[in-house]
């Protein structure tokens, strides 16, 4: 993105590059729910799940205010990395209010996590224009999506230091990037969950990774 911009406009500005997204469903972080995005995502004939979190004060509380009490819940549990997670979803139909263009249904996301004795909640709302998805299909739409989050921008961020880099100029810093998704995707590919963990296995050993070069 340029400079003098953010994140916002540039994801818009990487839609209109698709002139057809039929089929498509778009996930999107809580930064991009805006009326503007959602009319580029409805242009492109796609889809869109919107997330509301606490950046949008009014519009979260006046989702909170549903009456969600009254509406069927479908919950899942998973584990992994020492915790426990339980998400609980709702799925309603939109209210007239809710002023995105194409808003069909709203649903509350609960997360319990519970790591090392110690609970966290954390309760979001989603606005997508898909008519016909039921819960366990939105349920999996947003965890697809931090999936990528954690999978890969996490792995980035902490790994590899990322934000930390001090090559930031010339075509240098999407070099790097590029290189970094580069190993992580061969690295996945040689079937590694943890990438920190076999960066430390193929540092030990510089001919395992021209074995995984050659293999890929």
């Amino acid at each position: 993105m340029d400079a003098k911009s953010n994140e916002i406009p540039a994801v818009r500005e990487l839609l209109k590059a698709f002139t057809d997204l039929a089929g498509s469903v778009i996930t999107i972080d809580a930064l991009h729910t805006q009326h503007d995005t959602a009319q580029v995502i409805l242009a492109r004939h796609a889809d869109y799940v919107m997330t509301v979190k606490g950046n949008m004060p009014t519009l979260f509380q006046q989702l909170k205010k549903l009456p969600w009490a009254g509406v069927p819940a479908v919950s899942a549990v998973s584990t992994g990395h020492g915790r426990r997670a339980r998400r609980t979803i709702k799925v309603a139909l939109a209210p007239a209010w809710i002023g995105f263009d194409g808003a069909a249904q709203v649903a509350q996301v609960r997360r319990t996590v519970t790591k090392k004795g110690k609970k966290t909640v954390e309760v979001v709302y989603l606005i997508t224009s898909d008519r016909m998805a039921d819960p366990v299909t939105l349920a999996a739409w947003v965890r697809g999506h931090w999936e990528i989050e954690n999978k890969l921008h996490w792995v980035r961020d902490v790994t590899y230091q990322e934000d930390k880099s001090l090559v930031r100029t010339g075509n240098a810093p999407r070099v790097m990037a590029s290189l970094r998704n580069l190993a992580i995707s061969l690295l996945r590919l040689d079937g590694h969950k943890n990438i920190a963990a076999a960066n430390r296995h193929h540092a030990r050993d510089p001919h395992r990774t021209l074995k995984l070069l050659q293999a890929a």
